[in-house]
């Protein structure tokens, strides 16, 4: 089943002389369960289209379907309710906030959707599946690089979404850690039934990818 779709999509910035078009007629489609990794030197379109295809941006031309909403066609509030609910997010960064327990931050897209069923028992068990189990009323401060990003993704998936979008995930982190991330991303998207697409400049990260994509000059890069 499709979750997100790309047809012929441009992204400007700017305009006149000046314009910056830093996606150029990028046609993508991915399915639910399939794993994508978005490759290419720095500057060539990574992180703008997985700002697209995760509805945090809009094309200036061209259309993105994303669980069969065109994107474009949605004012603010229609935008902010897609993202909620059917994508989860993943960064280099981590973006935890350091004020709030490993359980609060995992929490807060079941709050901002006011989603209250079992909402203790949900988060306790993902824990448990991403290695957090004993680290709930932890801060973030007191957790390495790799169980930050664990929780992060415990985070990026415990409201269901149908897309998961990943800018970097394993930038700051060893390559022991980063094969435990790109493990527990691949499967809880194949449970979930999510698709997953990350940008990264790694080829280790991208071999476990079902498919790359390899982005040049805001294009897609054909054999």
């Amino acid at each position: 089943m499709e979750v997100v779709r790309a047809d012929g999509v441009r992204k400007c910035y700017g305009s006149g002389a000046g314009a910056t078009e830093a996606v150029r007629q990028v046609s993508l489609s991915m399915a639910a369960g399939e794993f994508v990794a978005l490759m290419g030197p720095s500057g060539c379109g990574k992180t703008t289209l997985l700002n697209l295809l995760g509805a945090m941006d809009l094309p200036t031309s061209g259309t993105v379907w994303l669980d069969g909403r065109n994107t474009s066609e949605l004012d603010d509030n229609a935008l902010t309710a897609l993202r909620r609910q059917r994508v989860g997010f993943v960064f280099q960064a981590f973006h935890l906030l350091p004020t709030l327990t490993v359980a609060e931050n995992i929490e807060m897209p079941l709050l901002l959707l006011r989603d209250m069923d079992a909402r203790a028992t949900r988060i306790a068990a993902l824990a448990e599946r991403v290695g957090l189990g004993a680290k709930l009323r932890a801060f973030p401060g007191e957790l390495s690089g790799g169980e930050m990003q664990r929780a992060a993704i415990a985070r990026a998936v415990i409201h269901h979404p149908r897309l998961v979008v990943a800018d970097e995930p394993t930038g700051n982190l060893d390559s022991h850690s980063a094969a435990r991330v790109l493990d527990l991303m691949a499967e809880l998207s194949r449970e979930a039934g999510a698709a997953v697409v990350m940008a990264t400049h790694s080829r280790d990260a991208a071999a476990r990818a079902s498919r790359i994509v390899r982005l040049r000059d805001g294009a897609i890069d054909l054999p």
